[in-house]
């Protein structure tokens, strides 16, 4: 039974786009700011943990430790590096795709937190089984860089076969696995991940905001309370 949620976004904007209209106060903690609101039954925690995977997996920390969550739900968007068709996405793996070994010839992927020697070898971490609110379901790339290559990012989806790239949910993953809490993960795209990716996810970031924060209403409410 899931009573206490922790939802972290990269950005303001991702933030401020949840449960507009409630509790609009936030407490500071450990240099976080977390906005509690009530919805379906469940006591939410939110916070904006700020760009990057450090920050993510601290934010992850904090609201298990703080507020003895029993899931961690990532919202917000994400670059899109396929041809998968939608805007908005029910994530259900996530890899990392800047851990592993810089060879001679090519860059090696393993698993987060495991040896980076050896046969390289991926175990993707994976998600919570969430209600079904009509959205794809796809696997996430993280890493600490914003994609603005298309190169770069074809080499990352044929190497680990991810639909979508952003830069907080595999270490939210990672950091769940360590805590033995479940996760989950909603991302609207506002971008290719290519040369214009930079003006594309300002233009398109406060709209993808509002897709993934509707989408994670409606499966957080039809959680079993």
């Amino acid at each position: 039974m899931i009573n206490q949620i922790g939802i972290i976004t990269g950005v303001d904007a991702e933030a401020a786009a949840l449960f507009p209209g409630q509790s609009a106060d936030g407490e500071p903690l450990h240099g976080f700011l977390v906005r509690q609101v009530k919805h379906a039954g469940k006591h939410i925690a939110i916070t904006c943990s700020g760009i990057g995977k450090v920050n993510a997996a601290m934010a992850a920390m904090m609201l298990a430790e703080h507020y003895q969550v029993d899931l961690l739900i990532v919202v917000g968007t994400a670059g899109k590096l396929s041809n998968v068709e939608g805007e908005c996405f029910q994530i259900v793996e996530a890899v990392q795709g800047d851990y592993g070994a810089s060879r001679h010839d090519r860059f090696a992927h393993y698993t987060a937190g495991a040896w980076p020697i050896g046969e390289a070898h991926v175990e993707p971490f994976r998600a919570r089984t969430m209600p079904d609110v009509g959205l794809p379901k796809v696997r996430i790339i993280s890493g600490d860089s914003f994609v603005e290559n298309p190169d770069h990012g074809r080499r990352l989806y044929e190497a680990l076969g991810g639909d979508l790239i952003d830069m907080e949910t595999a270490a939210v993953a990672q950091a769940a696995s360590r805590m033995d809490l479940p996760w989950a993960a909603i991302k609207a795209t506002t971008d290719n991940a290519d040369g214009n990716s930079g003006g594309d996810f300002q233009s398109n970031l406060k709209r993808g905001a509002r897709l993934a924060a509707d989408a994670a209403e409606r499966m957080i409410a039809a959680l079993p309370a």
